[in-house]
């Protein structure tokens, strides 16, 4: 994650926004009054969204990162889609 101060942000807003969206690598903007944000692509957003709603539900997290550990451990299958 890089760190930039914000007169720098402004300079070089353009070029940090297309890195921010090319590497998937936020920015931190620290400000003078120690109110600092942050510039995430918008993907990367979503994502973390949709991640933090489905970590959400206990039942659904255990679930999902029981399902990660067996996929890790090469405990998977494949099965053939329903063709309708």
């Amino acid at each position: 994650m890089q760190v930039i101060s914000a007169t720098a942000a402004q300079q070089n807003f353009q070029s940090i926004c297309e890195q921010v969206f090319q590497n998937h690598e936020p920015y931190i903007v620290n400000r003078e009054n120690h109110h600092n944000v942050v510039i995430l692509s918008l993907d990367d957003y979503n994502s973390w969204v949709e991640t933090n709603y489905l970590l959400s539900n206990p039942y659904n997290a255990e679930r999902l990162l029981n399902s990660l550990k067996k996929a890790r451990a090469g405990e998977v299958f494949e099965r053939e889609l329903i063709e309708e």
